[in-house]
């Protein structure tokens, strides 16, 4: 599809939208109408007798009745403000350099230039219309009747729509590969400029904002039974127009896409691939390293440079990806910011907020972390807590630490405790270590009750509160079968002391400053927060990994107070133990063998190959 049938088809598409918007004004209008018909015939001494005057009222008040509700669902349509995306907002004064490249862009393309830029915590990049009027009044338009390429007018405007930009793109890629990969998201603002397209996506954006409107449950019911009618009909709309609104927007990127063919395109074929390789990288920075620290309150203030760390590192490990390495000689485009570092701390932050639920600002238990820090502050406080909850469990349990006596109870907390109770000869299935059948198996130990985090609100969770999204009951017995009863036990126990904790701290979460980094504003939040994180990284934790967890946490403690070892960051992996500078490996299968058949023999051998002393006390928060 050329850029001429592209942007046909956008219009041709728009037009069937704007039909439909017609078309339920026109049934509106229609009693109307015929009110009028029927109150002129009986003025002029036409339409008389008692049949006609009973059906002239009814159509008159049927008619008020219509109208009414009409106007009370284009207001809702027309004052509902759309759902904006989180971003942070990048002014053309911190960043002349990138406004500067968009705009020469935009101008080889024949298109109107961006109003402004905003980047967002994410591998993606696209043009976002912020002129609704719940947003604020649009700023005056300057136009310039000069027809552009496409069909579409060239209408340079002040209200065109936004550039957000993906941030690990600006730190990744290399000015040349940015620039590739951004001209056919600018592109998009030619269709933009265009009259009905333009009102064709400001009709659906109202309409989906007034069925989130009308959604929310909190009104009275005369109020609910209002925003029933109107949701019903928004959807009714929205339904209609939903065909043809996608129609419209592949016309609009087919056309931006083929006008952007002539801009860079051997270089775009190579930032493609870029984009994948950050996209992957992303997310394993974000997954294994980000979100420990944001488990326990600390967030990294510099995701942006982690994430060039980590596809460095899996451009010398990978072989496929070694060549580009070679890039790096070139200049990375977060060169056109001014400071980079004071926009990568916002954008850190914005990422906790979306994927965990952080806080919008830092406080006590919600401190930045630089990446040098990251080992000590994150690494060794999470596996020195995560030792500790074991132990108070064991605790908790019964269980009597090792080498203490009837009269106390006071020898530190040991490797070897765990390793003793959860050591069960009987093993999942019931038979012996030799094989034979066993007649007594061992009854599990007796586990505290779970207890899940109280809700804060009965209509929606406190602002930053972990999300109670704990497995049921009856997932937690499924996913523990196949382990040992001590283990079962034992991580019953962990997963209710977790939950205790979220609930502790739901509860001291006090009100929080609602406007997201980087948005204009005081107080007002262009997407809703109530249902923070907008977008987890990961399903809870299951009972056995939350189990595993905690014992590979006692197993690095002991490694680093008995034997020297110190915590370590993997950009790719997450934390890490370091013995005698080299990454220690093959630990999970072991621990996974002491969980699930109750067998400590590789986990044993594991320390003493290491000369991880089990039967001397760590060292715990």
């Amino acid at each position: 599809m050329g850029v001429e049938a592209g942007a046909q088809a956008a219009r041709s598409r728009a037009l069937a939208v704007l039909r439909i918007r017609s078309r339920a004004l026109a049934v509106a209008l229609l009693p109307a109408a015929a009110a009028v018909i029927l109150l002129a015939g009986g003025s002029t001494g036409h339409l008389v007798g008692r049949g006609w005057e009973v059906a002239r009222w009814t159509v008159t008040a049927l008619a008020l009745l219509v109208l009414f509700a009409a106007g009370g669902v284009a207001l809702v349509v027309a004052r509902a403000r759309p759902a904006m995306s989180p971003t942070v907002t990048i002014a053309e004064e911190s960043a002349p350099d990138l406004y500067r490249m968009v705009r020469d862009l935009a101008d080889r393309l024949d298109v109107p230039a961006p109003s402004a830029i905003a980047l967002t915590p994410d591998c993606d990049s696209w043009l976002e219309d912020r002129t609704h009027p719940a947003h604020g009044p649009p700023p005056p338009e300057e136009h310039d009747d000069i027809a552009g390429a496409g069909g579409f007018p060239r209408r340079r405007s002040l209200a065109a729509p936004v550039l957000v930009i993906g941030s690990p793109f600006l730190w990744w890629m290399r000015v040349g590969e940015l620039r590739a990969v951004l001209a056919p998201v600018v592109a998009g603002t030619g269709p933009s400029a265009h009259p009905d397209i333009a009102a064709a996506r400001r009709f659906v954006r109202g309409l989906d904002a007034a069925v989130a409107v009308a959604s929310d449950r909190g009104r009275c019911p005369l109020a609910r039974v209002v925003c029933a009618g109107i949701g019903e009909v928004s959807r009714l709309l929205l339904r209609s127009c939903q065909g043809h609104a996608a129609e419209m927007e592949r016309g609009v990127a087919a056309a931006a896409a083929e006008r952007a063919q002539a801009v860079d395109y051997g270089l775009r074929i190579v930032a493609q691939e870029q984009v994948g390789l950050a996209y992957a990288g992303w997310d394993r920075l974000l997954t294994r390293v980000a979100l420990p620290a944001w488990r326990m309150g600390r967030w990294p203030s510099r995701l942006d440079a982690g994430v060039v760390a980590a596809l460095t590192e899996l451009s010398r490990r990978d072989r496929l990806a070694e060549g580009f390495a070679s890039r790096l000689g070139e200049r990375p485009a977060c060169d056109l910011l001014e400071e980079p570092g004071v926009v990568d701390e916002a954008a850190s932050l914005l990422a906790a907020r979306l994927f965990h639920g952080g806080p919008s600002k830092p406080g006590p238990d919600w401190s930045p972390v630089e990446w040098h820090e990251y080992p000590e502050e994150v690494v060794d406080r999470k596996w020195r807590t995560d030792a500790a909850r074991l132990h108070r469990v064991l605790d908790a349990l019964g269980v009597r630490r090792a080498g203490a006596g009837p009269s106390h109870d006071s020898v530190g907390p040991t490797l070897a405790r765990v390793l003793d109770h959860l050591t069960d000869l009987t093993g999942p299935r019931g038979l012996r270590a030799e094989g034979k059948p066993s007649r007594t198996p061992a009854p599990p130990e007796p586990a505290p009750p779970l207890q899940p985090p109280e809700p804060p609100g009965k209509d929606a969770p406190a602002k930053g509160a972990p999300r109670n999204d704990a497995p049921a009951k009856d997932d937690d017995e499924e996913d523990l079968t196949g382990t040992t009863p001590r283990s079962a036990a034992l991580a019953a126990g962990l997963r209710a002391a977790l939950a205790r904790e979220e609930a502790a701290a739901v509860r001291t979460t006090g009100p929080e400053d609602s406007a997201p980094t980087g948005q204009p504003g005081p107080g007002t939040t262009p997407w809703d927060d109530r249902v923070l994180p907008l977008f987890p990284l990961q399903l809870p934790r299951t009972a056995r990994e939350i189990l595993t967890d905690h014992i590979t946490a006692m197993v690095c403690c002991a490694a680093m107070d008995t034997a020297g070892a110190t915590p370590g960051l993997d950009w790719l992996d997450g934390p890490s133990l370091l013995v005698n500078g080299a990454r220690a490996a093959d630990l999970a299968p072991r621990v996974l063998s002491l969980v699930e058949t109750g067998d400590p023999t590789p986990l044993r051998a594991w320390l003493t190959e290491l000369g991880i002393r089990a039967e001397k006390p760590v060292r715990l928060v």
